[in-house]
């Protein structure tokens, strides 16, 4: 078991992305191999989409509905419009000016500015979801293209990406599976399980104390068994999650217009035989008790990143690069300082499902903390759970004089991306010109936050939390406005008042026997 999961894990790692695992042909009631339209040879992928398309004739049209192509979601809740070149965060920054690089995770081909055209079904990647053979990867600085042609990367290091075989990999699609999903969800932010806190590639091949649901030597479950995918929409999203689910379990396979992801959905609302243990879901998301730690399967994750400190180079006169005594990056001359963790304990807060976020244009106050976006929720709501978040911490350039924050241009090999030579204002102004925005001409840095609610990475039952990590003076939730709980929100005063009540109760039972015993022996001696 352990050799099938280091295989897997090193599939994954070969690069950015590299996708599935198995054979199609044993779940599939076509063998794909043995379609003319899938012979080749290919020399693009869009002539691979061509040909799907001959076939599968909705297919495209169903993803371009998607936000795995438009990038984009209208947050009905918030009016704002979100998506992944809307938003900010406190990791990469922004895709915007960064397309070439940020779109190897992109659901498409070509996405490298704003001529990209969504309208053509050509573009879309049917190979990135729906490859078998892992040896399919969509190449970073190609804006989504997979290398068809021998590849020297980086430039000028002599080393050579070979070409993908897009015929053979067009011959072996199947289901999506855990690889296809988490080559571009374990890696998103810059690296392995840098962003999410509870997605990594230890999920390719987990162990039942990793994920209960995903053992691959137990129920092996895929994405999709949660994420139940219609016409190509799959459910469940950060930038308005269901934060609480009443309606129960859920038939598979009927219309209910619900989130088919949620916990409810498939353990209903009173999964325990204790009843109490019932009443901590009216309060308590399912994760807060069944996720007691992240990071859990042997890869850490980025907790804090100092883009400010960037820029150092070492005695060599090369860019400096720092590794701790497990091999982790906690200095790059590119990106600044990182803090990482395994096995971190989340932190925890009142969650609606409703998210707001800071936007490129929204004034910010730089004399404090800049939430990049902010939960909302409270214990009188009615709504509201508390969840368990990862909450990352970051320094990032913003404009001093707009008082915004900015869309710097980061990754490339052009002159403006390498702003340790050319500076910030200069990376800064060729983004913001990219993204249509105003821009002063002056960096400065702020400190940001930035929270991920944590759902996945469930332990077995056995390892959920237990009572006195929260029921106690130095409980998880100690920072959790609005609750009391026994054995940790206990007040001096009111111990006090409770005590002295108990003992004048006391004290007024025993007399009140005593005087019983006293008048019945008196009475039984008349």
């Amino acid at each position: 078991m352990k050799a099938e999961r280091l295989i897997r894990v090193a599939a994954l790692l070969v690069s950015v992305v590299v996708l599935g695992t198995g054979n199609a042909a044993q779940s599939s009631t076509a063998d794909h191999s043995a379609f003319k339209e899938l012979q080749g040879p290919f020399g693009s992928g869009p002539e691979v989409t061509q040909a799907c398309l001959k076939c599968h004739t909705e297919a495209a049209r169903q993803v371009m509905k998607t936000p795995h192509w438009t990038w984009e979601y209208k947050n009905p809740e918030t009016g704002q419009t979100l998506g992944k070149r809307h938003v900010l965060n406190n990791f990469c920054i922004s895709v915007e000016s960064n397309e070439p690089f940020c779109t190897t995770c992109h659901a498409g081909y070509g996405l490298k500015d704003n001529s990209f055209d969504f309208t053509r079904q050509e573009n879309v990647d049917c190979l990135v979801c729906h490859d078998t053979t892992g040896k399919y990867r969509k190449q970073p600085g190609m804006a989504g293209l997979p290398p068809v042609q021998p590849l020297e990367w980086p430039p000028g290091s002599g080393k050579m990406v070979r070409p993908v075989n897009l015929a053979e990999v067009a011959q072996n699609v199947g289901k999506t599976s855990r690889d296809t999903c988490g080559a571009c969800h374990f890696f998103g932010g810059g690296g392995d399980g840098v962003k999410h806190g509870d997605m990594d590639s230890s999920l390719a091949a987990p162990e039942t104390e990793t994920d209960v649901h995903m053992d691959a030597t137990g129920h092996d479950f895929t994405c999709a068994i949660c994420h139940m995918t219609k016409g190509h929409a799959v459910p469940g999203s950060r930038y308005a999650p269901t934060a609480r689910d009443d309606g129960g379990a859920m038939v598979r396979g009927k219309e209910s217009g619900r989130n088919p992801g949620t916990c409810q959905a498939c353990h209903d609302n009173d999964p325990h035989k204790v009843a109490r243990l019932n009443r901590h879901a009216d309060k308590l998301a399912c994760q807060t008790c069944h996720i007691p730690k992240m990071a859990r399967g042997g890869v850490a994750t980025k907790l804090s990143w100092d883009w400010s400190t960037a820029g150092k180079r070492g005695p060599d006169g090369k860019p400096l690069i720092t590794k701790d005594a497990k091999g982790h990056v906690i200095y790059d001359a590119r990106k600044g300082d990182f803090v990482l963790g395994e096995n971190v304990i989340p932190e925890y807060r009142w969650f609606n499902g409703t998210v707001n976020y800071t936007l490129l244009e929204d004034k910010i106050d730089n004399s404090k903390v800049v939430p990049i976006n902010s939960f909302e929720g409270g214990p009188d709501d009615g709504r509201s759970l508390i969840w368990p978040v990862k909450v990352m911490r970051g320094k990032q350039p913003y404009d001093p004089v707009n008082k915004t924050l900015v869309k710097p241009h980061t990754a490339g090999s052009d002159d403006t991306s390498y702003w340790e030579n050319f500076g910030w204002e200069k990376a800064a102004a060729a983004g913001m010109a990219s993204a249509g925005a105003e821009f002063s001409g002056k960096v400065a840095f702020v400190e940001t936050e930035m929270s991920w609610p944590i759902t996945h990475m469930v332990a077995p039952k056995g390892r959920a939390v237990g009572c006195v990590e929260c029921h106690s003076a130095d409980s998880r939730l100690a920072a959790v406005p609005g609750i009391y709980m026994p054995g940790h929100s206990a007040k001096a005063m009111l111990d006090k008042a409770g005590w002295g009540l108990a003992l004048l109760c006391l004290v007024g039972v025993i007399g009140h026997g005593g005087v019983r015993v006293a008048t019945s022996r008196k009475g039984a001696r008349k």
